[in-house]
């Protein structure tokens, strides 16, 4: 099967060349173009879910030998989670080659995280099926390979780093004395502290949360920098 201009681009980017282009072909193709004679991408993304687990399990069981399960478990999550697998996808390019319906096209389907993500797992299963475990190991360690240098910081969720925040500001304390208040009914005095207290906490989260976040894009808008000055 002859490739196009732009998915032998998009193969130079991946930096893998099908020997069948039509696995390519139909890891791309969203559902929304799908039809009997031409399979959509969800058994391909079934497949590639389970060769990047694989692949990156074994990449962090080689690299830290004394790690436990509950120190592996948060860097495998942030690994192969969506959001991982989509912000891939946007690095080599793969909205733009994707396969997809008129409608979806004009939703931005092209940029929507979902879509990328799994077209990115079903692109790997395409490897696998087109040269073997070996072959889609060697392209998943490349791709992945800046991630997982700096895998431990990004293991860090917005849940755990806002516990850990909450905690050294004595607000889990207070959380916790509101719930395990005395059997006697509260007064209003009491009622009204805490609805205060609850009030402050919620706020103080959520600026947390808003500068965690903002904390994550500017270092990755740095790092990017870096990379295109290199």
């Amino acid at each position: 099967m002859k490739i196009s201009a732009d998915l032998k681009a998009f193969s130079d980017r991946l930096g893998y060349s099908f020997a069948r282009s039509e696995l390519l072909l139909r890891a791309l193709t969203h559902g929304s173009i799908s039809t009997a004679t031409r399979p959509d991408n969800q058994r391909l993304e079934f497949l590639g879910d389970r060769v990047l687990g694989l692949t990156m399990a074994e990449a962090l069981f080689a690299a830290d030998r004394t790690a436990t399960e509950g120190q592996l478990a948060p860097r495998y999550n942030a690994l192969v989670k969506g959001e991982t697998c989509a912000a891939i996808a946007r690095e080599i390019g793969l909205g733009d080659v994707l396969k997809l319906g008129r409608s979806e096209m004009l939703s931005g389907g092209r940029r929507k995280e979902a879509l990328l993500a799994d077209a990115m797992e079903a692109v790997l299963a395409a490897i696998y099926l087109d040269a073997g475990l070996e072959a889609a190991r060697t392209v998943i360690l490349r791709l992945w390979a800046e991630r997982l240098k700096n895998v431990d910081q990004d293991a860090r969720d917005a849940k755990t780093a806002l516990q850990e925040w909450a905690q050294a500001r004595g607000l889990l304390e207070r959380i916790r004395d509101h719930a395990t208040c005395t059997k006697r009914p509260p007064s209003a005095g009491e009622l009204a502290r805490r609805r205060v207290w609850s009030a402050i906490d919620c706020t103080a989260a959520n600026v947390f949360l808003q500068r965690w976040s903002s904390s994550r894009i500017s270092s990755w808008r740095r790092s990017r920098l870096s990379d295109s000055e290199a």
